[in-house]
């Protein structure tokens, strides 16, 4: 049986079962991730602190949607999804995928999961093991989940080949023969191995240039409208995830202060951290002006975060109470929740759940 064959079909075997119990081959628009109070602290050497990179915050992912996450470096945007796919090990918290508690599972069922989730990382340069050729960074899924022959496996990367833009023919060279955008599409033909239902896009295109970017991101959308993907794409680049998102989440030092349709969220920012990053969105119109928001001040330290709202310490629109009230994420109009006391109707409205 072919690789593609056993990728496709509902095989008896425990195993796939499991996985395609697992995989939550779910219809359209049906919850594919949730996210419930996830917690990540690191410890400090040498100290009793810790450092609160995710700070209990919820979510969820609908089967063939893209959530954009976004927010300034070191906000926690990495660590969430590195926690949604257990690279590392959350704090507290839960993790569903379809109807499987993530982190209840060990050995061989966690291992049976990750064939439907896979990550494509964020330096194409570091995340291909130089001593290994194309042909053997693609196959390892395949490898260590005992998916075909030998032969089956090269026929499936010849084919992964092709479908993220390369010539089969390359996959007898090594990383360092590409440039950093063939790169990353040998590190998207390795996250399709498997045939994942998500994949955790971290930053996948900021290391690339402008030009480059825009291949990939095509090449990502294109893929996600053949083979029903469901993303999560982590990025700082917000015209970047307006592009390719249907969901967009924005974090801030370590909680999420809002989430909305990406056709909301660009149209109508609530929140002040958001408008914020908007208004730094260069416009490709030297006749259009945008008013700048510039905001004053460091990101406080994870360590030890300011009481009330975390970004009070920056926010234009704060008040004195904003020191007093952590604002939960509130659903103010349907779709659009947001954390921020200032936001008109949020004080009653309901919880996001």
């Amino acid at each position: 049986m072919s690789v593609n064959k056993q990728l496709e079909d509902v095989p008896e075997r425990e195993a796939a079962a499991a996985h395609e119990r697992d995989a939550g081959r779910m219809n359209v628009g049906e919850e594919l991730v949730r996210v419930r109070r996830l917690l990540k602290h690191f410890p400090v050497a040498g100290s009793d602190d810790v450092v609160r990179a995710v700070d209990g915050i919820t979510f969820e992912i609908f089967q063939g949607d893209t959530l954009g996450l976004v927010g300034e470096s070191g906000c926690g945007k990495s660590t969430v999804g590195r926690c949604l796919l257990r690279l590392i090990e959350p704090t507290s918290g839960e993790i569903f995928f379809g109807d499987r508690d993530v982190l209840a599972l060990r050995g061989r069922e966690l291992r049976e999961l990750r064939r439907g989730m896979q990550i494509i990382f964020q330096d194409p340069y570091a995340s291909l093991n130089p001593r290994l050729t194309v042909r053997d960074i693609v196959s390892e899924p395949l490898v260590i989940h005992r998916i075909g022959s030998r032969e089956e496996q090269r026929a499936r990367v010849a084919d992964l080949l092709r479908k993220v833009g390369l010539d089969p023919d390359y996959m007898n060279r090594y990383p360092h023969e590409f440039s950093g955008g063939q790169r990353q599409r040998i590190g998207i033909a390795r996250a399709l191995a498997l045939n994942p239902k998500l994949i955790v896009a971290d930053e996948p295109v900021s290391a690339l240039d402008v030009s480059v970017q825009a291949q990939v991101v095509n090449l990502l959308a294109d893929l996600q409208a053949e083979f029903g993907l469901t993303y999560l794409f982590i990025s700082h680049g917000l015209a970047v995830v307006q592009h390719i998102s249907t969901r967009v989440a924005v974090m801030y030092l370590g909680r999420i202060v809002e989430v909305a349709s990406a056709a909301d969220l660009y149209a109508d920012p609530l929140h002040p951290y958001t408008r914020a990053l908007l208004s730094a969105i260069p416009v490709p119109d030297p006749r259009r002006k945008r008013e700048r928001i510039v905001l004053h001040g460091d990101v406080p330290t994870p360590i030890n975060p300011p009481s009330g709202c975390r970004f009070h310490t920056r926010c234009p629109d704060a008040i004195p109470e904003c020191a007093r009230v952590d604002p939960d994420l509130r659903e103010v109009s349907p779709g659009h929740t947001v954390a921020c006391i200032r936001v008109p109707g949020w004080a009653n409205a309901p919880t996001a759940s």
